[in-house]
């Protein structure tokens, strides 16, 4: 396959024509949901848990897309699924793939938008970063998809429908009618690190990665999932009470001088806002440790100084800090800093007891790395009530 060709997902349903009557998708619906519509679908009430269940793991643990072949179900119920739903997910429009692997993909969703999802492969797992907003709300200066507007929240059924349009690439789901004993997960990961801010789109991040962890489908733990916020502070208590996964935030800077600069919305929750939420996150979510994401801006954040002052800051906190080389991308206005700034940045953070790993930047050449993202299509800025009719939410 070229590296911009299309790939065709795993059993997709032929796409709706305009003329055709719209249907419910079951994608991204909860159980309680997902149990809602066949009642009112006609589906008897007393047997809906059930073929929810049924419906369920055909959807999210074999990857079924055509409900002919959910062979547990009655012919007459398959019928009535036909009737009334559909199984859909984003479109792929173009697949690239980097000289080291990673792999980008321009999916569309409903309304014509397009997003980006980056699949990056190492020894050890897969990790696939989703995207949850089309555009984005942050403005944050150092990165590329914070120069495109926000268009709109993706919905429940974008955002999972993004790890199964991978799981079809990567040809993991299971093959029908056939043993398939257990292998190495090629998707193992999941990091919420792509376009938009996860905590601006919560209901539809939770329910999605609810779906991701529910052990009768894709079934990941929530520890191999991680949401990237750049501190949303009030939503973050929330994040730990309802979702319960991996936190890393977007640091960047250890005065919010700077800060308010790289990181606009540090204006609205400074660094001691921010520490104070984060020090009670991994009590409540039970989790090992925050990671606090460093990209690193020459002659901006990258000195001596800044090591000790992060280290200061951070006192208290389970932590590893990511140190990110920063990602050029055209009409930026700031440089990576070199090799040894940043091997002495991290001396003095590792120094201190903090793992501070120098994330490798992945997917350059097709322009994948981090910070990177941006779907040239989506320009123009929408109203609040044009984005929440577009997502489903009014």
């Amino acid at each position: 396959m070229s590296a911009n060709a299309p790939i065709t997902p795993h059993l997709l349903t032929v796409p709706r024509k305009d003329d055709e009557v719209a249907k419910t998708n079951l994608v991204g619906l909860m159980r309680p949901a997902l149990r809602d519509v066949l009642i009112e679908a006609g589906a008897p009430e007393k047997q809906a848990k059930m073929r929810a269940s049924q419906i369920w793991q055909w959807i999210y643990a074999k990857g079924v897309r055509n409900f002919d072949d959910m062979t547990n179900l009655a012919k007459p119920f398959r019928e009535l699924l036909k009737e009334h739903f559909e199984i859909r997910v984003p479109e792929v429009v173009t697949k690239q793939v980097s000289e080291d692997g990673t792999r980008k993909y321009l999916v569309r969703i409903a309304g014509g938008h397009e997003v980006e999802i980056v699949y990056i492969p190492e020894t050890d797992r897969g990790t696939l970063c989703v995207s949850s907003q089309v555009g984005c709300t942050l403005t944050c200066t150092f990165c590329h998809t914070g120069t495109q507007k926000l268009v709109r929240n993706l919905t429940a059924a974008e955002i999972i429908g993004q790890v199964m349009v991978a799981r079809d690439d990567l040809g993991e789901w299971p093959v029908l009618g056939q043993s398939n004993p257990p292998t190495t997960r090629l998707l193992s990961n999941i990091v919420l690190m792509g376009m938009g801010e996860p905590l601006y789109n919560f209901d539809n991040v939770r329910d999605a990665m609810k779906i991701a962890m529910d052990p009768e489908g894709i079934s990941l733990s929530r520890r191999r999932i991680t949401l990237s916020t750049s501190g949303v502070v009030p939503a973050i208590w929330r994040t730990a009470e309802e979702i319960g996964c991996q936190l890393a935030v977007s640091f960047h800077a250890t005065t919010d001088e700077v800060r308010d600069v790289l990181v606009p919305i540090n204006k609205r929750w400074n660094i001691e806002a921010l520490l104070e939420a984060l020090r009670e996150y991994p009590k409540v979510s039970n989790s090992e440790r925050i990671t606090f994401e460093y990209v690193m801006l020459k002659g901006v954040n990258d000195t001596d100084e800044d090591a000790h002052r992060l280290v200061s800051l951070i006192k208290g906190i389970p932590a590893k800090i990511n140190l990110i080389p920063f990602n050029p991308w055209p009409g930026s206005d700031y440089e990576r800093s070199s090799n040894n700034r940043i091997r002495a940045f991290a001396d003095i953070v590792h120094n201190a007891g903090y793992s501070s790993p120098v994330r490798r930047p992945r997917g350059e050449d097709i322009m994948a790395a981090c910070g990177q993202l941006k779907s040239e299509t989506e320009r123009a800025r929408k109203s609040r009530k044009q984005i929440e009719q577009e997502a489903g939410l009014k």
